[in-house]
């Protein structure tokens, strides 16, 4: 890792391969649970895992609110630990100033993903008087996400601010366009 590669001011660099490797593994065990729990949802498994609550898991994966989009929650869930993984693996470890939108699409993703299982879980004991073992397993993922993503969206807004407090042109920064050896400059007195 070279110094360029570490954020101004930062002791570690939040796009390193030890930072993000976890998160990617994480994002796969999570689509594995969605996933499963999607295909529960369809019809194609007559029956769910649910080794503490019973029927919860029944009545949570059947409620209205999860059927209140065109595909079952799980689904979605699925879906968002997809874009998690991919978003995560894009680029190199120095992509919070070299690819500043794809860390920004990864913060995106992983952050509202994570306030939905939030606010999922707060609905299952209050409106269903139930809970889901899998269903807290994936909330508890998409929450354990949460502040490593931040770490590098942190890392990759205080380099855009940078290029703007420098009057360089933050659209070409934004899109990775910038010279990388200009870049890693940026900022990098201070």
């Amino acid at each position: 890792m070279t110094a360029a590669e570490t954020p101004p001011g930062w002791s570690y660099n939040p796009s390193s391969w030890s930072e993000r490797l976890p998160l990617i593994a994480v994002a796969v065990v999570g689509f594995c649970i969605a996933g499963y729990l999607a295909l529960y949802q369809l019809g194609v498994f007559d029956d769910v895992w649910e080794p503490f609550f019973g029927r919860g898991s029944v009545r949570i994966l059947h409620s209205p609110v999860s059927r209140l989009l065109p595909i079952p929650d799980a689904g979605l869930g699925a879906l968002g630990y997809v874009v998690d993984a991919v978003t995560g693996a894009v680029g190199g470890t120095g992509r919070w100033r070299t690819k500043p939108w794809i860390v920004i699409v990864f913060g995106i993703a992983v952050g509202p993903l994570g306030a939905v299982s939030i606010m999922l879980v707060i609905f299952q004991p209050v409106l269903f008087g139930a809970w889901c073992t899998l269903c807290l397993a994936s909330a508890v993922i998409s929450v354990l996400m949460i502040g490593p993503a931040m770490d590098e969206l942190l890392a990759s807004l205080q380099y855009l601010k940078r290029v703007h407090d420098a009057g360089r042109a933050l659209w070409p920064a934004f899109r990775g366009e910038a010279n990388p050896t200009e870049a890693a400059g940026v900022g990098a007195s201070r």
